[in-house]
């Protein structure tokens, strides 16, 4: 099950190898750092309050890389190490054969993750000596690294890791805009601010096995400060 999970991750891996291979010459390498604010978005019925309790802070770093195939157009990618999650909490009651049971809680839920964003760039022209702008949009593939829950890596219960709640892989969209200038003949700096919205559920039946409701599903969110180096 864990290689098949890994597999997309193979796959982008390829593409891009393959694809540098052939526009080396037009290649932009360079590294990014992220602050970000991060939350969970949660799906599920109202009588389970099930709800996003509060933000965290976030943070991203890595390796990117512009690969240019116009003046103006890239495909942007990369290998980048990010945190993510935020609070959530729920309460409700449940009625089971004549019997009443409360279920109630609230955990802080910390996930970093390997990501590789699959995104296209489009750069405008000069808006002032050495300064361009920039547009970007598209997806990225997540591989969760650790998992933490109310700053605890293993619950106490059990003596589970936390991995085990959480799915291993997550695909994401990616909406960003920021400048770019340039230093020198080869350096430019950027910095933008991106949007990073989970498309598919984080939860591996945990919560959805506490309420008995399989559409019970958790996803990331984050609004993250981009800035980094291209060399």
């Amino acid at each position: 099950m864990k290689m098949i999970r890994f597999t997309p991750l193979v796959l982008a891996f390829a593409a891009l190898f393959c694809f540098s291979q052939e526009a080396s010459a037009q290649v932009e390498i360079g590294v990014k750092v992220s602050p970000s604010v991060t939350s969970t978005r949660t799906i599920a019925k109202d009588q389970y309050n099930f709800k996003n309790d509060g933000a965290g802070v976030g943070f991203g770093l890595g390796v990117i890389a512009d690969y240019f195939f116009g003046t103006n157009y890239a495909f942007s990618s990369g290998l980048l190490y990010n945190v993510k999650g935020g609070e959530v909490a729920y309460n409700y009651t449940q009625n089971v054969d004549g019997v009443t049971t409360n279920k109630s809680g609230s955990d802080d839920i910390n996930l970093q993750y390997l990501e590789i964003p699959l995104t296209l760039k489009l750069f405008t022209n000069e808006v002032a000596p050495e300064t361009r702008l920039y547009f970007q949009a598209g997806g990225s593939l997540n591989t969760m690294l650790a998992a933490k829950v109310n700053d605890k890596k293993v619950e106490d219960s059990s003596g589970d890791k936390y991995t085990k709640r959480f799915n291993t892989f997550e695909i994401g969209a990616v909406l960003g805009a920021g400048a770019e200038w340039q230093l020198g003949q080869s350096t430019k700096v950027f910095g933008g601010l991106s949007y990073h919205r989970g498309l598919t559920d984080v939860d591996d039946n945990y919560y959805s096995g506490t309420f008995g409701d399989k559409k019970v599903e958790l996803k990331n969110n984050s609004f993250a400060l981009d800035f980094g180096i291209k060399f």
